[in-house]
């Protein structure tokens, strides 16, 4: 059995669950989220908590069963305390701004990079270098950033880009050049 299946997915106070066997909606505090798990897939709630069984013990339910468990248990963790991430810029002229919603990152194109965010991703730059991508969903939380962080990901040679912050990024040595003879 799955360790992480097996769990049980508890329901803090001021959420509510409810599955009407094909689509799970879980509402809180900070917004409401549904999920269609597959049609195999048991989905038990009952004192206080929510339990994910398998039917069989095939490759394919044992894939599902944890996976299932942890896209439930990050719905409720998302609509309790929602999911956030940090992004730095690093480099000499790189910044970001926010205008009218949109972002605008200056990051040594020759033109300006402007991305607008999904409408339940709240994207906020405390900082001309930082970024904080938040929202309730950690999937399309880890996609935003993963967005913003591709238009200029961190070179291994100055380390110059944008990356997540706490990301350790492996340098390189540079050309060992030619000595005088």
């Amino acid at each position: 059995m799955s360790r992480i299946g097996k769990k049980p997915v508890q329901i803090p106070s001021g959420v509510t669950v409810n599955y009407d066997g094909k689509t799970l909606k879980v509402k809180g505090p900070l917004g409401e989220l549904t999920f269609n798990p597959h049609p195999e897939m048991i989905i038990e709630i009952k004192d206080g908590e929510i339990r994910v069984k398998r039917p069989s013990d095939k490759k394919f339910h044992k894939a599902l069963h944890g996976t299932t468990r942890q896209i439930i248990n990050n719905m409720v963790e998302g609509v309790t305390r929602g999911f956030s991430k940090e992004l730095e810029i690093v480099g000499t002229g790189y910044r970001a701004k926010l205008e009218g919603g949109k972002l605008v990152l200056q990051v040594g194109f020759s033109h300006p990079v402007v991305l607008e965010p999904p409408k339940d991703v709240k994207v906020e730059v405390p900082a001309p270098t930082r970024i904080k991508v938040s929202g309730i969903d950690k999937q399309k939380v880890g996609q935003v950033a993963a967005i913003i962080r591709a238009v200029k990901p961190p070179e291994p040679y100055k380390g110059k880009g944008i990356r997540y912050v706490g990301e350790y990024v492996r340098r390189k040595a540079g050309k060992a050049g030619i000595k005088a003879v």
